[in-house]
């Protein structure tokens, strides 16, 4: 075991203490990435994914994304907000690498860890790893994945294959070929490159515990060791303070939201749709007999006046043709 221990892989050191503490970090890291887009005062314009991995390895992005903002142009969102959350990440990174190395040295090297500040002594390392290896994979990646798009495209003009294109393929499936070609070596080059930038972390780490003295302790003390690590001298005081700390961001959060909420601009707002009223059977079938029924009313009072119309009329021409045989009998009288 104690081989094992001093065998251990540098790329193993590295991703396992990063790893945790990026993941140790993150939530505390989300709150402040929040409550800035909540204010306004950080907008990622559709690179949101990007914007949360930078976020997520900030132990290494710190320093290195002016860098990359300054000599590439690589934007991945705007905004005074952006330097206040890297600047907010510093010491949630400090406390969270303290953390896990302080575990990490216990549990897995079973040594003491070599200093007193043990997250700040990681983090600087990691930071100036960062600075100087993330802008130079930034560049290569960029370059590679240009070049992959260059080629597949070249691939789909090729003789052999433009057949295939054009005729027997269709375009969702190129486009999905087209994308896997290049994908596929740009992430290859990711990953090799992330791997290499992790292993000089962990060997810069694993100098750190060659200068280390081993524990005293047996494995029961270790587990002593580990749990009042995690438990609070002042339990009452960390729940009070936890929970009023979650109270605070909260009352900000929804204090803020209601007057940073986007509304459409007036050429852009949409129709009033009006709710359609639920529908009730036995309502509109009695609505129904009901229209029925005065329609029928009106239709008998209609035909009435229409025979009494009738009646006038013919009452009117009786009298008529009375007094046109009255006049003919007078007129043939001597």
């Amino acid at each position: 075991m104690a081989e094992d221990r001093e065998s251990m892989s540098p790329t193993k050191i590295g991703f396992s203490i990063l790893w945790s503490a990026c993941w140790t970090g993150i939530p505390i890291k989300a709150v402040f990435a929040v409550l800035a887009m909540t204010m306004g005062l950080a907008h990622f314009e559709g690179r949101f994914g990007l914007a949360f991995l930078i976020l997520f390895a900030s132990p290494m992005t710190v320093f290195a994304v002016p860098i990359i903002i300054a000599m590439f142009e690589g934007q991945f969102g705007e905004g005074i907000g952006l330097p206040i959350i890297f600047g907010m990440s510093i010491p949630v990174d400090i406390w969270a690498l303290g953390l896990v190395g302080r575990t990490f040295f216990l549990e897995r090297l079973r040594k003491e860890p070599p200093y007193d500040g043990l997250g700040f002594a990681i983090w600087w390392r990691a930071a100036l790893i960062g600075t100087f290896f993330f802008p130079l994979l930034w560049c290569i990646v960029s370059r590679v994945t240009e070049i992959s798009i260059a080629a597949s495209h070249s691939m789909a003009e090729m003789e052999s294959m433009r057949h295939l294109f054009d005729t027997g393929l269709p375009i969702a499936e190129r486009i999905g070929l087209e994308l896997t070609i290049w994908g596929s070596i740009s992430s290859a080059v990711l990953i090799v490159l992330s791997v290499i930038g992790i292993s000089i972390l962990g060997q810069s780490i694993r100098r750190m515990a060659e200068i280390a003295r081993p524990v005293s302790e047996n494995y029961q003390g270790l587990i002593t060791r580990w749990d009042l690590m995690r438990v609070p001298t002042d339990q009452g005081l960390m729940l009070t303070s936890l929970a009023g700390v979650g109270v605070v961001f909260s009352l900000m959060f929804w204090s803020i939201l209601p007057v940073t909420t986007p509304h459409p601009h007036e050429c852009c707002k949409k129709p009033d749709v009006r709710v359609e009223p639920v529908f009730k059977p036995v309502e509109s079938l009695n609505s129904s007999a009901q229209r029925i029924a005065t329609l029928a009313a009106q239709i008998g009072a209609m035909e009435q006046q229409k025979v009494a119309t009738i009646d006038q009329k013919e009452k009117g021409k009786g009298k008529a043709e009375g007094e046109k045989a009255k006049d003919s009998s007078a007129k043939t009288k001597p």
